[in-house]
This record gives structure tokens, C-alpha cells and sequence, in this order.
């Protein structure tokens, strides 16, 4: 286990191992992302795992040694989104509201308006559009958001995954 002042407050890194023997609440199945940095913009990484019945399906992760928080949970969700069969029926979790509400509310009515938002520029847009057309691709798959680091065993594994490139600092 790293841990990591932030901000005042310490937050430890755990392993996905340390996180299936510290964790046990949350869905049992699904497939859950996440997205991390270390300063914004600084070293990210992003993380997914499926699971049925708590027994893993598949899991992936990668890093950007140059990012934003917001592009490695919209690659996590991308990334998870790529390994899924068109017909699936999974729920994926996401702990950012932001990429949640990007997906479900918003992304629609930009789409409709040449990709461009009233406020101003939309950030991230082409992980944004290439991330909409995919889970426009699954019909039957649920974007949905879960809190994060509240003990949820599945979000917080994501988590270590998409942490890996802090613990081998």
C-alpha cells in the first residue's frame, strides 16, 4: 500500500488485492471505471473491471504520463465500453458525475447542435464524441454513477487500477 498527501489529507493506494481483502460492499456485477491524475494536468491513469458475481470477467488499465482527471475517466469508460458485445446488458459505473450526466444528458442535445454547447467550448471532445458513439453502439448497456471511496468493493478496485501508476512511484 503508497499513500499520498493531498490537499492536507492522506489517501492511501491500494492494490487490487489489498483492495478484494479490505472491500466487500457495493454491486456484485457490473463493470466498473475510473480515472485518476496526480495534478491536473500531471501523470493519470485509468482503470475498468467486469464482473458477474464478483468473479472477474475481464479488467484492463493504462497510464498517460501528461493528462487530466477527466480524460482518464472518459478513456477508462471508453476502454470499457470497447471490450463490451453490442448485445450485452451490463450496468457500467462510473464515480464521475461529470462523464455520467455527459453521456445521459448532455451529449445528445450537442450532438444536435454541430457538437458545440451554449457556455462555450465542450473539453475533451473528441473523447467525448468517440465515447457517445459507443455507448450509442450499446443500447441495452446502463451508464450509471456510483459514489466514490465510499467501500463499494468493485469501484474502489477500479481505483487501484487506475491508481497503478502512483504506487510504482
Amino acid at each position: 500500500m503508497a499513500a499520498r498527501r493531498r490537499g492536507g489529507a492522506q489517501r492511501e493506494f491500494l492494490t487490487p488485492d489489498e483492495v478484494l481483502r479490505k472491500h466487500h460492499s457495493g454491486p456484485t456485477t457490473g463493470v466498473f471505471t475510473d480515472g485518476s491524475c496526480e495534478g491536473n494536468p500531471g501523470p493519470g491513469g485509468w482503470g475498468f473491471v467486469w464482473v458477474e458475481e464478483n468473479e472477474i470477467i475481464k479488467q484492463a488499465n493504462g497510464r498517460d504520463p501528461q493528462t487530466t482527471n477527466n480524460r482518464m475517466e472518459l478513456m477508462a469508460l471508453i476502454e470499457a465500453y470497447r471490450i463490451l458485445p453490442r448485445d450485452c446488458h451490463v450496468v457500467v459505473y462510473s464515480d464521475s458525475q461529470l462523464c455520467v450526466n455527459t453521456i445521459n444528458e448532455w451529449a445528445a442535445g450537442w450532438e444536435k447542435r454541430g457538437w458545440k454547447r451554449k457556455t462555450g467550448p465542450i473539453k475533451n471532445l473528441e473523447l467525448v464524441q468517440e465515447l457517445y458513439a459507443l455507448a450509442n453502439r450499446h443500447p441495452e448497456v446502463e451508464l450509471r454513477w456510483i459514489r466514490a471511496h465510499d467501500g463499494s468493493r468493485w469501484n474502489e478496485y477500479a481505483d487501484a487500477l487506475a491508481s497503478e501508476h502512483m504506487r510504482d512511484r
